[in-house]
């Protein structure tokens, strides 16, 4: 599994739907992983988003939990407004193990994520005595909305198959990303022909599972470049690319710039 953001420095970390897309926007529409669960609870706007290879359209209040090594992406428009909630990965909240992608239409409902949105904030930004102590049982009743609202949830699966197997793809990527695995050895692994894999992706979110593939590759190479100092070649490397030159010829195809290109874009 790739490691991207450190984890919260506090039992959690809100962040503004607008500030994740600082620095690109990509950094929200490739595919990655954290190592931390995250809430993403929108209030305006819409867009797309990829959880575990099912892609669905999101709007106002809606409310998608994503595991800890969840591959996802989505994009955000200038219209989009929410918060993004980072749970510390060392605070034992009793969070769900699978992703889900809630549509909260009572007003009740909303009005209590948003009290207690607001309400971690205050802590969050505060100097008040046990101040850890408040954010993490504040984490804990927000689990608890979660789950109560997830039980009442009137969406349900469609197709659990597909959805299963598209599911254990993204896993192994995120296991295996660093291996130069290609779509075929994937496919064998799950136990499935490439082509039945791809169909099932293209089912659950429209993308190709060589796409999937090569967007998270993309991702990950983009974070390289720019959190670390490795050569070229060395990321090349890292990522299980024969060569460098397959490498830039991969990221220049998706980017439209060189990976040297990008990184000192970046740095000016």
């Amino acid at each position: 599994m790739s490691v991207i953001p450190a984890a919260p420095v506090g039992p959690l970390r809100l962040v503004p739907m607008q500030r994740l897309t600082h620095g690109g926007r990509w950094r929200t529409e490739a595919m990655r992983s954290y190592r931390m669960p995250i809430l993403l609870w929108f209030t305006r706007g819409q867009g797309r988003i990829t959880v575990a290879g099912l892609t669905r359209g999101y709007g106002a209040h809606n409310a998608v939990f994503i595991p800890a090594g969840t591959m996802h992406g989505f994009d955000v428009s200038s219209q989009v407004y929410g918060t993004a909630v980072f749970f510390n990965e060392s605070v034992p909240l009793e969070l769900a193990s699978d992703p889900f992608h809630l549509r909260v239409r009572d007003a009740r409902h909303q009005g209590q994520i948003t009290g207690l949105l607001e309400s971690l904030q205050r802590e969050i930004d505060g100097e008040r005595p046990l101040k850890d102590r408040a954010i993490a049982h504040y984490g804990g009743l927000l689990s608890v909305w979660l789950d109560r609202q997830r039980f009442e949830a009137e969406d349900r699966p469609q197709d659990c198959a597909a959805r299963a197997l598209v599911r254990r793809y993204t896993e192994a990527i995120e296991e295996q990303l660093y291996t130069g695995q290609s779509v075929s050895d994937y496919a064998e692994g799950l136990g499935v022909t490439p082509t039945h894999l791809s169909r099932v992706c293209n089912q659950t979110c429209g993308r190709p599972a060589s796409d999937l593939l090569a967007d998270r590759l993309t991702f990950e190479a983009r974070r390289l470049l720019l959190d670390t100092s490795l050569p070229v070649k060395r990321v090349a490397e890292v990522l299980g690319f024969n060569s460098a030159a397959y490498f830039t010829r991969a990221f220049h195809h998706r980017t439209g710039q060189t990976p040297s290109d990008f990184r000192e874009a970046r740095k000016r």
